[in-house]
């Protein structure tokens, strides 16, 4: 089961569609936070959660999550804690919610979501972003893959690290309407080094090989207030994933034929 530790501190609202916040919490860490009352759906938080354990299973690089408590007390004497929704603004809901390892650090010297062609191809960890796709695809991430990139002081290259996960499942809806450009990152200078299969490892092989059992350890961490207590539809979700681990070449074979032409050096059949 997932440690629960406590928000002490509001920091700031931040950009996005859940309209998360920055919270620093009782471990002495920050965290970016999403809410149960979040206007995309409650189930983003359940997605986040599994779909990040799976990724840091396959070995990629994907922040430490964790469940973080946040006090009624805290959410009335913070005045910006509050989320947008069309013609009304609301207090964030109380109790446990959502958090992601913030990444910038005291040694980091820039944090971005964007970089141009001629310096993506020089981040240091390039080729995560090929390992990345047998996560998106595995779990039908409906969004477009997201990133951001730490320069450390002293260093020249950026490092990725893939956040957001709230879309793969299909966000709130628990299905898997699979499509060759989903998941995919927006710019294709990223794959211009995929020339077979090996690209695509250790995390593909992992993914193929992981029992139902190590699926299941890690929904069970999941707070059930997340996915309404739904167990049923979380048995479901669990069961799809392990029988989609058959088809997740399948499922990268279509990427590599779609019109987006992503892997040009692969000429192997």
């Amino acid at each position: 089961m997932s440690t629960c530790i406590s928000a002490v501190q509001h920091i700031r609202r931040l950009r996005g569609g859940s309209q998360a916040q920055l919270l620093r919490a009782s471990d002495g860490a920050y965290y970016v936070c999403k809410f149960l009352n979040n206007p995309q759906h409650a189930r983003v938080l359940a997605n986040e959660m599994l779909a990040t354990r799976l990724g840091l299973l396959l070995g990629l690089p994907l922040p430490q999550v964790e469940v973080v408590d946040v006090s009624a007390w805290l959410i009335e004497h913070s005045p910006d804690f509050r989320i947008d929704l069309p013609g009304t603004r609301i207090p964030c809901a109380p109790g446990r919610h959502f958090g992601s390892h913030y990444i910038e650090q005291p040694d980091s010297s820039l944090v971005v979501d964007y970089l141009p062609d001629e310096w993506l191809r020089s981040v240091s960890n390039i080729d995560d972003f090929a390992r990345v796709i047998v996560l998106d695809k595995w779990t039908c991430n409906a969004d477009g893959r997201q990133a951001v990139f730490t320069r450390k002081k002293r260093q020249r290259k950026f490092s990725a690290t893939f956040i957001d996960q709230g879309y793969c499942f299909n966000a709130g809806e628990w299905s898997f309407p699979d499509s060759p450009l989903r998941g995919a990152f927006a710019k294709n200078s990223v794959y211009e080094n995929v020339r077979g299969w090996d690209a695509f490892e250790p995390a593909l092989t992992r993914a193929e090989g992981m029992a139902v059992d190590e699926i299941w350890e890690m929904a069970r961490s999941i707070p059930p207030e997340w996915y309404a207590f739904d167990s049923d539809g979380l048995h479901r979700l669990v069961e799809m994933l392990y029988h989609r681990r058959s088809i997740i070449r399948e499922l990268i074979t279509d990427f590599r034929s779609s019109t987006r032409n992503p892997f040009p050096l692969w000429t192997s059949k």
